[in-house]
């Protein structure tokens, strides 16, 4: 009685890594990523970031281009496919910091929203290269860089939705109202190692308050604020009762020291406004006072949820910073009039 030999388990056999395939999928990618940028920012200036196109849709079509050029055979494992939205952010930081000259600030927006899109597309590609033959991945793969383009002609008929939002942020001081409300009408010599440490100025480098003073009593006085990086901005005042609250509007007429971030997030644009603000008193029972700041703004994205969270982040380090400072000064005061 004859047998068969036992059948040897062979290894799979381990496929190059595809250099020069991946070397030229990065390059068209980069080529098509930079020509978009400079038609938009070319055509719609102001808008050249702010579009779902931008910001979804041409990392999602970029992203799963790269993973069929680079295994057009659908061979490779997923974890190759979802390396490439890691390499394809280095190469869109790099280019944007050192080429296109990008703020901190709009990296930091655009990068968790890019990766993304970006991981998506590179799924949907594999996704692809398991389910469908040959030819339809490649016809797929040919029409993904007209997707975005195709969506930049037709997403400016879309109308934007609006959305008003709010930030606060409260302190408890142990001063009274009358001792903290001077330094609500303004403070004119804010010193660099007042406030405290937060992200949004210590590590992206948005400009920490030089100072402020007012000018004239009640509504319609204004508050000056400079800053540094020569930032200087009016606060018109719209509410006004001493020891209680001080409100304003916010008149940015003077955007010349505003070069430290992007263009695209002016504090007075068409997508984006800071409209009024303010400072609030409220005496607490122990003797000390909680003091609020508050800053309303507006804002036209396709994003709004996403650019509200960011909002909240800047404006409330901001707030903090603010509230830090008048807290050590009036608790230095009041404890050198006791």
């Amino acid at each position: 009685m004859s047998s068969e030999p036992d059948p040897v388990d062979t290894p799979e056999p381990i496929l190059p890594f595809p250099t020069k395939r991946v070397a030229a999928a990065f390059a068209i990618a980069f080529a098509f990523i930079l020509g978009v940028y400079v038609l938009l920012d070319a055509t719609q200036p102001d808008a050249a970031l702010i579009s779902f196109s931008f910001l979804l849709i041409l990392p999602t079509a970029v992203a799963a281009f790269i993973s069929y050029v680079a295994d057009p055979l659908g061979v490779k494992p997923q974890k190759f496919h979802m390396m490439i939205p890691i390499w394809l952010m280095l190469a869109v930081i790099t280019a944007s910091v050192f080429i296109l000259r990008e703020g901190t600030i709009c990296i930091v927006m655009l990068s968790p929203l890019w990766i993304a899109g970006a991981y998506l597309g590179s799924w949907l590609m594999y996704r692809f290269h398991r389910n469908r033959t040959k030819e339809a991945n490649r016809m797929n793969a040919s029409a993904l860089l007209l997707v975005p383009l195709l969506a930049m002609q037709i997403e400016p008929y879309i109308p934007l939705p609006q959305a008003n939002a709010s930030v606060s942020r409260s302190i408890i001081v142990d001063a009274r109202p009358n001792t903290i409300w001077p330094l609500l009408e303004g403070v004119p010599d804010v010193q660099p190692d007042e406030g405290q440490w937060n992200v949004t100025q210590d590590v992206m480098g948005v400009p920490r308050p030089l100072g402020a003073r007012l000018v004239g009593k009640g509504v319609g006085a204004a508050r000056l604020a400079n800053w540094s990086n020569a930032i200087k901005f009016r606060e018109v005042i719209n509410d006004w009762e001493p020891g209680k609250r001080i409100g304003w509007r916010f008149i940015f007429d003077d955007l010349n020291g505003w070069a430290f971030t992007d263009r695209h997030l002016m504090p007075d644009s068409q997508y984006f406004r800071i409209t009024t603000g303010g400072y609030a008193l409220t005496p607490l029972k122990d003797g000390t006072t909680r003091v609020t700041l508050t800053t309303n703004y507006w804002m036209q994205t396709p994003v709004n949820g996403y650019s509200g969270l960011w909002g909240e982040l800047f404006l409330g380090d901001i707030h903090d910073n603010l509230l830090a400072m008048i807290k050590a000064r009036a608790e230095s005061r009041s404890g050198a009039a006791r």
